[in-house]
């Protein structure tokens, strides 16, 4: 469940913090208060897109921070695969900071990216925001709440479809280009055939390019070279007054005195081994000085070779390995060029063999969408019913043997009559505002029931509602928040009065500034807002009793559920 919403500069919030718990927690506040900016800061939380204005003004930064209880082991298990650290407590913290130039995500304390906490809140919560109704009308996304609904087994069925279809367009696009005529396949056979040989009498070695590089490098620069080591020959070793004859002298100088004292003697020993090394150096840097001699035509051998190497590695690929595996394709396309008939003829039966493989997948899916079709229809007439959809046909149609595609041959359309006598016509074309607002509530109800997301947010899915029907959707959302977290924004009194928590989003003037505020009401305070909500300019005495009988009568149907 969300434990808490901390949000610090934002919008007209300066800082406030909101413990939500457990049940449905209902937000209500007058028109403009501020109720979208708390929605919204969950959403930029959970990686909605953010704008530098909703800093708020003379601040450097806007802060969200959320915090999940999380107690499903399943849930923690998920989150353990995608190396999301859950504390020993099971708290997700998720967070994120505005600032004018960039914005940062952490979950638990580690810095995170947007994919990563999309992938987090997938499993944590649902969002129902208050243009998700329309969705309804678009028949492509019917597909999508039909398999959600479907659960697992269609999951594993679409992801092996998705796989074979990759492979089915490949294999396609692969003998699609070998219909070509006689003089075109001559014509690429011919450019293959050059390419290869080009690379085979080249002879190329595994980090031959690196080795003549150097060698290169070294012959380029062979006379500052020597002229640098035959300054340090002289230094160190060669005639006068060198490294090595003053550190002679200093030998004999010590040696001189060493009978007199011990340490002498071992500075003495000392220095001697350095004389040592000095020689050794000096005999090293004569022979390296022997070696540097430069050979023109080994100069010209070198750069000549490297200029090629790096050529064909221009033309195929940026590395002696990449040009290796183009000239193992070219090996291999060649030689389905010669035979081209013969691998038409392979490629055609693999070709028709995938094929069948997708259709029979196709109609696995057919035949799990066309009878988890049914239970959705039932299950959806049910909740529309409760919903008071008094006469409510709902079908879910599934036409199978469309064209072939990564989710199956399918065509899925919902379908609905609300009215005694009316055909069954396409979702799109019969809800209204109202009707589409309660039929989501309903596909919500229904796959709440086989989810494990705890949280559930409904941003005023009461829109064009009131008087018995509102009373309904209250119901039913009072029966989804005995299994989850509900937490609902409404203007509607027979809503607010199902409320487990009730929190009131307020805007006042601060100092000559507008801020706006949340926080939990009392009992009293809920009487108070529920009389407001009813529509009355004075709370008076009356008033207030239809409030606490609306709160008497949704105590009532809770103890039905």
């Amino acid at each position: 469940m969300l434990v808490s919403l901390h949000v610090k500069n934002l919008a007209l919030i300066t800082e406030t913090e909101v413990h939500f718990k457990e049940g449905l927690n209902i937000l209500s506040g007058e028109t403009g208060a501020g109720k979208s900016i708390i929605i919204g800061s969950i959403n930029l939380a959970l990686g909605a897109k953010a704008d530098k204005d909703l800093i708020r003004t003379g601040a450097e930064y806007a802060l969200v921070e959320l915090v999940f209880q999380v107690e499903d082991d399943a849930i923690r298990d998920v989150l353990k695969a995608l190396e999301i650290p859950v504390e020993d407590d099971g708290l997700v913290v998720i967070q994120r900071r505005i600032a004018p130039n960039r914005s940062t995500f952490k979950i638990c304390g580690e810095t995170a990216v947007v994919k990563q906490v999309q992938a987090v809140s997938a499993l944590l919560i649902d969002i129902h925001g208050q243009h998700e109704n329309q969705s309804l009308l678009y028949k492509k996304n019917h597909m999508e709440i039909l398999d959600a609904f479907a659960g697992s087994a269609l999951a594993q069925v679409k992801e092996t479809l998705r796989a074979d279809y990759t492979v089915y367009l490949q294999l396609k696009q692969e003998l699609g280009g070998l219909n070509t005529d006689e003089g075109a396949r001559a014509k690429e056979l011919s450019l293959a055939e050059f390419e290869y040989h080009e690379i085979e009498e080249a002879v190329l070695k595994d980090g031959e390019d690196e080795e003549l590089e150097a060698l290169f490098k070294k012959m380029s620069n062979s006379r500052q070279i020597v002229e640098a080591a035959g300054r340090a020959y002289q230094m160190t070793g060669g005639d006068g007054q060198s490294a090595a004859d003053m550190v002679g002298h200093a030998v004999r100088d010590l040696r001189s005195v060493e009978g007199y004292d011990e340490k002498a003697r071992e500075l003495a020993d000392e220095l001697e081994n350095i004389d040592a090394l000095l020689s050794d150096f000096n005999r090293g840097i004569a022979e390296y000085m022997a070696d540097m001699e430069f050979d023109a035509q080994t100069f010209a051998d070198t750069e000549e070779r490297l200029n090629l190497i790096n050529r064909l590695k221009l033309k195929y690929g940026g590395s002696i390995e990449r040009v290796f595996d183009y000239c193992a394709k070219l090996a291999e396309k060649i030689e389905k060029l010669k035979n081209a008939d013969v691998y038409k003829a392979e490629l055609t039966e693999k070709l028709a063999g995938k094929q069948a493989e997708l259709e029979a997948l196709c109609a696995k899916a057919s035949d799990l969408r066309t009878k988890e079709a049914g239970h959705l229809a039932k299950e959806m007439t049910d909740a529309l019913t409760d919903l008071n959809f008094l006469d409510v046909q709902y079908e879910i149609q599934v036409r199978g043997q469309q064209e072939l595609s990564a989710s199956g041959y399918d065509d899925v359309e919902f379908m609905i009559s609300t009215n005694p006598g009316e055909p069954l016509k396409s979702l799109g074309s019969v809800a209204s505002g109202g009707e589409l607002s309660r039929i989501m509530l309903a596909l919500k109800t229904v796959l709440a029931s086989r989810d494990q997301i705890p949280t559930m947010i409904f941003d005023e899915i009461d829109a064009g509602i009131s008087g018995k029907t509102a009373w309904k959707v209250s119901e039913k959302l009072g029966r989804i928040a005995r299994t989850h977290q509900v937490i609902c924004i409404t203007h509607l009194p027979q809503i607010a009065a199902m409320a487990d928590t009730h929190f009131m989003i307020a805007k006042q003037v601060v100092d000559n500034t507008t801020v706006t505020d949340i926080h939990e009401m009392s009992e009293s305070q809920a009487v108070d807002e529920l009389a407001r909500m009813l529509g009355s300019d004075e709370l008076t005495d009356t008033v207030r009793e239809n409030a606490r009988e609306l709160i008497r009568s949704a105590r009532g149907k809770k103890q039905e559920f």
